[in-house]
């Protein structure tokens, strides 16, 4: 049973960084950020406490469609990870998924119109909305509104239990990236280093990596023009009850 855990673990790790297409020409981290594609990186997932987010969420790892998708892309990750009743998707008849096209509908087009998130992105509350209108739990949480502590238990709590995830919203530039707010899920946390895995949707530009958890709650702890300068946050989901 210990060898099929392991072997199965490896598979899902490549799924990801031979899958994903890590080996893009993307930007450099910085200190103290650790790519999953390192053998740090990798050996940090295979020995994490909270990595049952991860698996479900690597078989559906996507890049944003364009730059302003990346809580397009976060919505459709969590969406088929969960196995919430898709929408049709011509293109792969006669089979459902949720794509970066038919996850927008009218009735998200009343939370976020695609003329705005065009121009600007999505913001934290708009990503609870949208999971809302899908019949899914969705707690949203500003980073102001809690302690490190909180945030820390809480995303714990989520990526150590099936059928549970959470999705961050952060500025880049408090993490030492190139530069505004971003969203993307996570997917594992490690104790012994205190770093949460951030599953990059702009796979183009970062490979996923490992944050440490006080620089994470910073960058979620920064004001949203966007969002009546409300702090950034993240987002608990769950499928509904």
């Amino acid at each position: 049973m210990r060898v099929l855990t392991s072997f199965l673990k490896i598979a899902g790790l490549a799924i990801c960084l031979v899958g994903g297409g890590v080996s893009a020409q993307t930007l450099p981290l910085p200190e103290p950020l650790i790519s999953l594609n390192s053998e740090r990186g990798a050996h940090l997932l295979l020995e994490s406490e909270a990595n049952r987010a991860y698996w479900p969420l690597s078989i559906q790892f996507v890049t944003q469609k364009n730059q302003a998708y990346c809580g397009v892309a976060s919505l459709v990750m969590v969406l088929n990870a969960l196995g919430v009743p898709a929408p049709s998707t011509p293109e792969f008849e006669p089979f459902k998924t949720f794509t970066q096209d038919n996850v927008l509908n009218d009735e998200t087009e009343q939370i976020l119109p695609k003329a705005v998130l065009a121009r600007i992105g999505m913001t934290l509350d708009q990503i609870g909305a949208i999971l809302t209108s899908y019949a899914v739990e969705a707690d949203v949480r500003h980073a102001a509104d809690m302690s490190l502590d909180e945030f820390r238990k809480l995303a714990v709590d989520a990526l150590s239990t099936p059928n549970r995830y959470v999705i961050v919203n952060y500025l880049r530039r408090s993490i030492g990236q190139e530069r505004g707010g971003h969203i993307s899920p996570l997917a594992a946390y490690d104790a012994d280093t205190d770093r949460f895995l951030i599953l990059d949707v702009s796979r183009y530009k970062y490979p996923p990596v490992w944050v440490r958890a006080d620089d994470l709650y910073a960058a979620m702890n920064t004001p949203d023009p966007d969002n009546e300068n409300r702090t950034r946050g993240f987002v608990l989901v769950e499928a509904g009850r």
